[in-house]
């Protein structure tokens, strides 16, 4: 049996193997991931009254309000402008939600959260107060309303006018109570407060990126289907004579996972007969003819909120009470055509005052929707029936980027499951 026999050890190291490194990819070269630290706010916020002053750190300069994400901690400091006669100083954090039906008169409130903690007592400590205290409260990430237990929702309010309606509002807000003893409230030298509310805004990424554009055969200029584009199909029941229906085709991002800071990409394709297409054409997502101002083929993101206070049931069906207002319009751009078939891409961008994404929590449900339309001015008139496809998706605060899993570490980011199916193809 024959060996090999090593190279002896010399006591040296050899750098000839070495390959040499860069702080940049090189144009052959893929980065896969980057772990880049994440700079906390170094400013803060101040609340002040007659005789305590809250200060939280960790916030921007000049912030109207203090913001808050998953998990976070609430830092900051109360400074007594006297301590005379003090027997106690307590921080508290406390979150509401509250639903009122609007004409029946049905109200409920959960509570979110209550985190609180003496920072000083006399009974526990013999010394004086001091006149600064610090505090560390750490946000829940869930509440329980005795049934479900549900992410801690987002700072965010909804209200339908009319009757019947509602208001909904999640609420947060920290506040510090000072007590003093009882001489000194005689001596006109009263307990002290002050609270200010705060922005829970709970911070999510998609799980994988939005694809790369859909390529469209050489031969047919028909797109060419891949795993990162969903199809989805309806069907415009033709009423003139002679026409055929329209296969409506939608090819969206798969993942069903979008980020409100980017606009949502998008291919439609229109099949039928020439004929019908022809017809279809005033009809469709860039015409002018009929009403320059006004899009009768439309594609939306729509958003539904859902309040239940009552929780009854009618005849068998809940009495739940909602509107849907749409949060986002698609610009559509004609990408090629064909003998028997149209084809469009575009993007929806969503409105620049979405700032959170759907969630449940209680009696209040927020959802979001894709909504897919074909809406002639005069029903009876028009070639063809009116067509809609809805499809569940979810919206993230923030966009996807590769390093986007070790930020989620870091800040409690929550990476988003795909959005059930339930209302799939069906009316909102």
């Amino acid at each position: 049996m024959s060996t090999t026999s090593l190279p002896a050890y010399t006591g040296r190291l050899s750098f000839q193997g070495t390959p040499a490194y860069s702080a940049e990819p090189h144009a052959y070269e893929q980065r896969l991931a980057l772990n880049r630290p994440v700079l906390r706010p170094e400013g803060s916020f101040v609340k002040q009254s007659k005789n305590v002053s809250l200060r939280l750190y960790a916030q921007d300069n000049n912030a109207s309000l203090p913001i808050y994400g998953c998990g976070a901690a609430v830092e900051g400091a109360v400074t007594l402008s006297g301590v005379e006669g003090v027997t106690a100083v307590e921080v508290k954090i406390e979150g509401n939600l509250h639903l009122r039906e609007v004409g029946e008169g049905g109200t409920t409130t959960y509570k979110l959260c209550l985190e609180k903690v003496t920072l000083w007592s006399k009974e526990m400590d013999s010394e004086s107060c001091p006149s600064m205290l610090e505090f560390s409260l750490t946000l829940p990430t869930t509440f329980s309303d005795d049934k479900d237990t549900y992410p801690l929702p987002p700072t965010h309010d909804v209200h339908l006018s009319g009757v019947p309606g509602f208001t909904a509002a999640t609420e947060y807000k920290v506040s510090v109570s000072v007590t003093k003893s009882k001489a000194s409230q005689l001596l006109r030298i009263g307990n002290g407060h002050v609270s200010t509310p705060f922005i829970y805004y709970p911070r999510s990424r998609p799980g994988v990126p939005l694809p790369a554009p859909m390529r469209q055969s050489f031969d047919n200029f028909k797109f060419i289907e891949t795993p990162e584009w969903q199809r989805w199909e309806s069907v415009m029941k033709a009423r003139l004579a002679g026409g055929m229906d329209i296969l409506c085709q939608l090819y969206i991002p798969a993942s069903r996972v979008y980020s409100i800071t980017q606009p949502i990409p998008f291919h439609v394709m229109f099949s039928s007969s020439a004929f019908s297409l022809a017809a279809f054409l005033p009809y469709g997502p860039t015409a002018t003819i009929l009403a320059p101002n006004k899009q009768f083929t439309r594609l939306r993101v729509v958003r539904k909120s859902t309040v239940d206070v009552r929780n009854e049931f009618i005849l068998g069906t809940k009495t739940d009470i909602w509107r849907v207002d749409p949060i986002g319009e698609g610009d559509f751009k004609h990408s090629g055509d064909g003998h028997e078939w149209l084809c469009f891409n575009g993007e929806i961008r969503l409105d620049k005052d979405v700032k959170v994404g759907s969630f449940k929590a209680g009696g209040l449900s927020v959802r979001d929707f894709l909504e897919f339309t074909m809406q002639p001015p005069e029903p009876s008139k028009a070639p063809f029936k009116e067509m809609r496809l809805v499809i569940p998706i979810h919206l993230t605060t923030d966009a996807w980027s590769v390093d986007s899993m070790a930020q989620a570490v870091v800040n409690n980011w929550t990476p988003p499951s795909p959005p059930d199916s339930t209302h799939e193809g069906q009316a909102i």
